[in-house]
């Protein structure tokens, strides 16, 4: 994320003093939300959906996500990279390529 864009969501934050509302949990049980109503964008339909809903929704949830870094004092590259880490040791290439099964179908 830009860091233009980063400063802009702490300056949100801070300027309504919602910080002391930023609890780890709140912010987990906020995106939670959010994401369902991303989800809700695409209840009845996988392609006619309103891409301009998605993306106010993908947004807040991207917003609630870098507040949540924020407050734990995480670096998204760093915690991202970790996770891919993971994720190629669990679906190797030669395993997963093509297959949406999970990691312990190939073991």
């Amino acid at each position: 994320m830009d860091q233009k864009t980063i400063e802009r969501i702490r300056k949100f934050v801070s300027d309504r003093d919602w910080g002391q509302f930023h609890t780890p949990a709140n912010l987990a049980k906020s995106i939670s939300i959010e994401s369902n109503e991303l989800l809700e964008c695409f209840q009845w339909s996988d392609d006619g959906y309103d891409l301009q809903h998605v993306k106010e929704e993908l947004a807040d949830v991207l917003v609630y996500c870098r507040d949540l870094l924020d407050v734990l004092g995480l670096d998204e590259d760093e915690i991202i990279n970790m996770k891919m880490d993971q994720n190629e040791a669990k679906y190797p290439v030669e395993m997963a390529k093509g297959n949406a099964d999970k990691y312990d179908s190939f073991r």
